[in-house]
């Protein structure tokens, strides 16, 4: 193997695979000039026998690598070396050697504040009377002696369809942009778009004024949604995923908590501040993240995908904290990233929106986006207008917005739990169970609405809503985001994460459309009973989960692409051995290697 001095890592010693894939690719960098060559042969010419029931790439598909990749014996070498670091890398071990990486993507990852936030704030305001004052219209309901104002069931549902309508243009439009321009851009661009638009909610005179803020801002919001996923899931390892995913769910359950306690201090209020600071404080966030973002590297998967190796390099290298672990060689990650993105370019060529639904990635578009579907379809709606609900289940506004509150710290404690799960019992188990949970309590929920409602019946069905927030919390809620960032490919995950995104907000359109009438009591006036609906739905969410959601956890990129290929069932994805570094009846070996073998298939 070859090797040569890097002064990037304090006189170190590195691999070549990468120097001499860059020098074979036209692309000359700092490099050994020897463009170590490749050569297939058949496995049992070189004895390289492995064990039944162990899935590998199929021939055609390392054939099409080897064409591409001239040197790709010593780039599969120490792609491999660096797999299997990441294999026995433990969380703590992770902690220490991508600190950076860690802090770089909390950092960015707190723009899903801002989302959670105020999409909370719309869900909740329609239950505050003084913004139903300023823009809803007088009732003939009386409550404690006082008339009441409403926002319609119409506007309502004007308000959350139209924002989460900009939030799918926002999302398609990031999918292409983010490719093209990277993801650190993407993402300053759009803190500066949403830095704008809050003046329109903010100074907002009528209804209609407001709904083109929120529908504006849709479009930044749709960005933040998916680009903190994805760049969580591209700057860590392995060991990390799981954690670094789910944060970005955190941070969407902080800022429905901090508009839970700012609308509970606000209650009392019955001026125009009541609702207009709550939408000023969200000019908070945008400059220290835009800060955060301008500082952090780029996604490393991103350069790679782009061909700009020595940026990847450099930002691996700012990524990282090499002495923490002797083990670590950034090569040998860098060859891990050129490898899978050499196998997936053979699998699937393209990377347009069009290539999601082409051959394996059909199946991985299927399942990602059905997967933040069920996050819509599981019972959350009733989480979303949890403040609204209990008024109309006979709460006075104080305990409601207090409940509110209990509800967002609930949901805070559920996705940290959340996360000493995930290393025992994986994604797909968690995901599976906490639907089987929901479901139950959706049930009790149901049931509670169909009694005359008392003061016993009402904080009944606040305590139901606080164990079904703690249960989605707990799994669903977090869960998915690992789930939708981990089972795309590489190339296409930025794509398939908008695609599944959208899915979820085009559902989004349905519930504003449909929950305004089940709560409101000018419309269907089903209160409780709505858990029914939504139960039935979750029914349906926990039959696909079974026999379609697959689990990844503990899986190398290259290890996914290879299960999906070979069309392997989603209840045996853990339960079968996966060695992406060679075909079934071919193997890849040097040049020099192949030579001393009569079998040799295909010099290159």
């Amino acid at each position: 193997m070859n090797h040569f001095h890097d002064e990037e890592q304090g006189g170190r010693q590195r691999h070549g695979s990468v120097s001499n894939y860059a020098a074979n690719a036209g692309n000359p960098i700092v490099a050994d000039t020897g463009r170590r060559r490749s050569s297939i042969v058949p496995a049992g010419a070189v004895d390289a026998s492995q064990k039944d029931g162990v899935l590998n790439q199929r021939d055609d598909t390392l054939r099409k690598m080897s064409v591409a990749v001239p040197n790709l014996a010593e780039l599969t070498s120490d792609a491999k070396a660096a797999a299997q670091l990441e294999h026995k890398m433990g969380f703590r071990q992770g902690m220490k050697l991508y600190p950076k990486a860690m802090l770089f993507s909390w950092g960015i990852s707190l723009a899903v504040i801002m989302e959670g936030y105020d999409t909370y704030l719309l869900g909740n305001f329609f239950g505050l009377q003084t913004f139903a004052r300023k823009y809803g219209h007088l009732t003939d309901q009386v409550k404690d002696g006082v008339p009441q104002y409403q926002i319609s069931a119409s506007w309502q549902s004007a308000l959350g369809s139209g924002s989460a309508a900009a939030q799918i243009i926002g999302l398609f439009i990031n999918g292409i942009v983010s490719e093209r321009i990277g993801y650190r851009w993407t993402m300053i661009i759009s803190l500066l778009l949403i830095t704008c638009f809050i003046f329109i909610t903010f100074f907002a005179v009528n209804i209609q004024m407001l709904l083109a803020g929120y529908v504006l801002s849709g479009l930044p919001w749709g960005v933040f949604q998916t680009l903190t996923t994805t760049y969580a899931a591209e700057v860590c390892p392995v060991s990390l995923r799981a954690y670094l995913t789910t944060y970005v769910n955190l941070c969407w359950v902080i800022g429905q908590l901090l508009a839970a306690g700012i609308l509970k201090g606000f209650v009392g209020n019955s001026s125009e501040w009541a609702y207009r600071i709550p939408y000023a404080i969200q000019w908070i966030w945008p400059l220290p993240i835009a800060l955060i973002a301008f500082l952090a590297p780029e996604s490393p998967w991103w350069l790679v995908r782009h061909g700009r190796l020595d940026q990847a390099r450099a930002a691996l290298l700012k990524l990282t904290n090499a002495k923490a672990n002797a083990e670590f060689n950034v090569e040998d990650t860098l060859a891990m990233m050129i490898h899978t993105n050499e196998l997936e370019i053979q699998q699937t060529a393209g990377t347009s929106y069009w290539d999601c639904f082409k051959g394996a990635d059909l199946r991985r578009t299927e399942v990602t986006c059905v997967t933040w579907l069920i996050q819509q379809t599981s019972g959350s709606p009733m989480i979303g207008w949890a403040t609204y609900f209990m008024i109309q289940a006979g709460l006075n506004d104080s305990d409601a917005f207090s409940m509110g509150v209990g509800t967002s710290a609930m949901g805070f404690v559920g996705t940290v739990g959340s996360w000493f799960l995930m290393p025992h019992f994986g994604r797909r188990t968690l995901y599976l169970w906490g639907q089987l949970i929901m479901f139950c309590v959706l049930m009790v929920i149901g049931g509670l609405g169909v009694p005359t409602q008392t003061s016993g019946v009402s904080w009944g069905s606040g305590a139901m809503i606080l164990i079904l927030t703690f249960v989605y919390d707990f799994t669903v809620g977090p869960v998915c985001y690992s789930l939708v960032a981990e089972l795309p490919s590489t190339r296409l995950r930025i794509k398939t994460v908008v695609l599944s995104r959208n899915l979820y907000n085009i559902m989004g359109i349905i519930i504003s459309v449909i929950q305004p009438r089940f709560m409101n009591p000018t419309a269907l006036n089903w209160r409780g009973k709505t858990g029914f609906f939504w139960g039935g739905l979750c029914a349906c969410g926990i039959v696909w989960t079974y026999f379609r959601l697959p689990e990844p956890k503990g899986l190398t990129y290259a290890e996914l692409d290879v299960l999906f290929e070979n069309k392997v069932s989603a209840r045996k994805f853990r339960k079968v051995d996966v060695d992406p570094w060679r075909s079934d009846n071919l193997v890849i070996v040097p040049e020099e290697d192949a030579s001393s073998h009569e079998y040799n298939e295909k010099k290159l």
